[in-house]
């Protein structure tokens, strides 16, 4: 489905030819480079996975009354096994595994537990409910003050939890397919009273790993961590065309210590964007995103960035470093959105290493992003942006400007660094990089950056070598016994 959206908005013919070359290389390695759970051993009913922490119990969907047959609710099913496993949700529980075997099971939104793993086998794909009525209305995010599409509430999201401990979303690369051409259609014709639900979103959780699954068509964002510490997302697949309304990849939001690393993305929206709420509700809240990795991303998405940071950013936005970033036919590859009234700040962001072909800016900074929950966010609420470094960046078939960077009037965006960035224009342009209220200082840059960032550079830009807590989250195999004997 992706794949015949790729010319939305499309360049010149060879770019795109050249770019669906690359997007078949790229898929090709995003898999090869997942952790693929062992088959079980000949003649048993045992296997293998991945994950920070194994489980003592173990029960199937179908022990719950699960049917998957594709047109079979399983909502009841899905709660009533929750319910069931957190018996073990303890610390001397031992904790549970939910398996949720080969078919296709449709299910409204349910909840997870903690010490839980949900696994999926590998021809397992979990179907969002086709019916509005299963979708339960909750509360705003307190750190936005109403829903991101309309005021007041939101529909849940099909998977979720608060204020959880030790969370799995795993599996042997099964399926979980949001279905979300319904809840497109609906927000396009202005059809919905609330805010449209994500494919997962934990909240007020500590230690969450999401891993080796496939995400599919989500009603809007796939992946929403909030008010949330020490996650790892790896090894996922999304896809969703790249015309489709909100639907961002991975939304670390609140969030503190996170490692996102070996993801394939396409979208219709940002790849990866980070946030922290949303002006006055996000100063009130405060709670900033910080201490994020992003390693070995992949990003196809024609009218959104590749790794966003804002817009709501309100709690602040510090220490992410992102590195060795593929993008194919993508709007920017890192972009900061921010605006008068958002306040906080945007600081210390390291990128290196990104490989990027068919774009429309290689960065782009806005300062003006005025998208506001209502009309009582404070004007002196400034953002700062500041300590921004790119550096060891090749970009091809970028075809309107190497950069757009256009800060705040009397509040510039300051400390910018570039270094070793080549960007290759599909045609000559007198000014090939757009500044305004910007500061910085650049070396060995093409073509030439524009003036305020001509400052003197006597090497490469800054990048941190110290390392993270979240880098040192491992895994173990962990065994199981599979019902019927399959993986």
């Amino acid at each position: 489905m992706a794949l015949r959206t790729l010319d939305l908005n499309a360049p010149p013919l060879l770019h795109i030819l050249r770019s669906l070359c690359l997007l078949v290389l790229a898929a090709s390695a995003a898999v090869s480079g997942r952790h693929h759970a062992p088959s079980p051993a000949h003649g048993t009913g045992q296997s293998m996975y991945l994950a920070p922490a194994c489980r003592v119990h173990t029960a199937s969907l179908a022990d719950f009354g699960g049917v998957g047959d594709g047109t079979t609710s399983n909502t009841a099913a899905f709660r009533s096994a929750v319910d069931h496993l957190s018996q073990y949700s303890g610390e001397d529980g031992g904790g549970a595994m939910l398996y949720v075997p080969a078919g296709k099971w449709l299910t409204g939104p349910f909840n997870l537990t903690s010490h839980f793993t949900l696994f999926l086998h590998s021809d397992a794909v979990i179907l969002a409910s086709q019916d509005i009525n299963e979708w339960p209305i909750i509360d705003p995010l307190p750190s936005y003050g109403r829903g991101r599409d309309k005021i007041g509430g939101r529909f849940a999201s099909l998977i979720g939890g608060s204020n959880l401990t030790d969370v799995v979303i795993t599996g042997n690369n099964g399926t979980i397919d949001g279905q979300g051409a319904m809840w497109w259609s609906k927000f396009h014709k202005n059809q919905l009273k609330y805010t449209r639900g994500y494919l997962i979103e934990l909240m007020h959780s500590d230690t969450i790993y999401i891993s080796n699954l496939t995400l599919l068509n989500s009603p809007a964002w796939n992946i929403h961590p909030v008010y949330s510490s020490n996650i790892v997302v790896q090894g996922i697949t999304i896809l969703a065309p790249t015309n489709s309304p909100n639907t961002d990849g991975i939304n670390p939001d609140s969030c503190s210590h996170v490692r996102i690393e070996d993801c394939y993305i396409v979208s219709g929206d940002d790849c990866v964007a980070i946030k922290s709420g949303w002006d006055e509700y996000g100063i009130s809240y405060g709670m900033p995103s910080q201490h994020i990795v992003i390693r070995r991303l992949t990003c196809v998405s024609p009218t959104s960035a590749v790794i966003a940071l804002g817009s709501e950013m309100s709690g602040g936005i510090q220490d992410v470093r992102a590195e060795d970033i593929t993008a194919i036919n993508s709007e920017s590859g890192v972009r900061i959105k921010t605006a008068v009234g958002r306040g906080a700040y945007v600081k210390d962001v390291f990128v290196r290493r990104m490989t990027l072909t068919t774009m429309k800016w290689v960065f782009w900074m806005t300062g003006n992003y005025n998208s506001h929950p209502d009309d009582k966010y404070d004007p002196n609420a400034i953002p700062v942006v500041d300590n921004i470094s790119y550096q060891d960046v090749v970009a091809t078939g970028v075809y309107k400007e190497a950069a757009r960077l256009e800060g705040i009037q009397g509040a510039p965006f300051r400390g910018i660094c570039v270094a070793n960035v080549t960007a290759e224009l599909s045609k000559s342009r007198k000014y090939p990089w757009t500044c305004a209220d910007v500061e910085g200082v650049s070396v060995n840059v093409s073509p030439a950056p524009c003036e305020p960032l001509q400052g003197a550079h006597d090497g490469a830009c800054p990048f941190p070598t110290d390392t993270l807590p979240i880098d040192q989250v491992t895994v173990q195999q962990c065994a199981y016994d599979v019902p019927g004997g399959g993986n």
